[in-house]
């Protein structure tokens, strides 16, 4: 297919014009116009980048792109050698960010919900971005961690009452940490994100909300390799997501 099929099909599958973002949403570097093999994975680094020309692939599509608001503008180190790799293997690359964290049914709050077992109920918070529903046994808070090491693969940081019940749930992926008052305003027994801040240990505590923080990596694993899989679908491009270990 081509790289403007590609882009127009991915446009109109996310919507990335209704959010407001922290980097551009779609094409951020230009490659070759045809596209026969896509590698995803969930951030554009030098090992993606790397893995991906290795195999032949003509276009990287990611969760975590380039470009984001108030880093450095210029092109040296990292930037620049990430660049090369990709203008050298004519790679073109495309980065979703909140579109991908944010969609019904490919998106990363959609994905986890499955992997853990939620019934989503509704969204909220900034710009939707924060999902609430229930889990479907209820369960102290500690088991509730227990299970979502078992299905990420991945030990959760809990904080906050391990024994309360956990009935019903809030979750954002990824580094939503400052989400943790909106969630507890929803009534919710138990909050799930990637990262965690200091405070949070204090929050959970005092509101009396559990916090699980499951690894900013590990709760968007998901979306990207849903979003690939649809692509492969769609247009019958043969897409390989390729998961980098990352601890964080």
């Amino acid at each position: 297919m081509q790289r403007s099929e590609l882009i127009a099909l991915l446009d109109a599958t996310l919507e990335p014009w209704r959010f407001k973002d922290y980097a551009p949403n779609g094409l951020q570097v230009e490659g070759r116009d045809a596209v026969r093999k896509i590698v995803t994975g969930v951030t554009a680094s030098q090992a993606l980048l790397d893995v991906a020309a290795a195999r032949g692939a003509d276009a990287v599509l990611v969760h975590h792109g380039y470009f984001w608001k108030n880093e450095d503008a210029r092109v040296t180190g990292v930037k620049r050698r990430r660049l090369k790799t990709l203008l050298d293997a004519e790679l073109n690359l495309l980065a979703y960010h909140l579109p991908l964290d944010a969609h019904p049914t490919l998106g990363n709050n959609a994905r986890l919900a499955e992997v853990l077992g939620l019934a989503p109920e509704g969204q909220g918070g900034e710009q939707g971005l924060l999902w609430h529903g229930r889990v479907d046994v209820p369960q102290s808070a500690r088991d509730f961690a227990a299970r979502v090491a078992a299905r990420l693969g991945r030990e959760p940081l809990l904080l906050g009452p391990a024994d309360k019940t956990v009935r019903r749930v809030a979750w954002c992926t990824g580094g939503a940490q400052g989400f943790f008052a909106d969630a507890v305003a929803m009534g919710v027994d138990a909050f799930v994100t990637g990262e965690v801040s200091e405070q949070n240990h204090h929050l959970a505590e005092e509101y009396g909300v559990a916090f699980v923080a499951a690894g900013h990596h590990a709760t968007e694993r998901y979306g990207i390799k849903a979003l690939g899989e649809f692509v492969a679908r769609e247009t019958g491009v043969e897409v390989e997501f390729v998961d980098l270990p990352n601890p964080v």
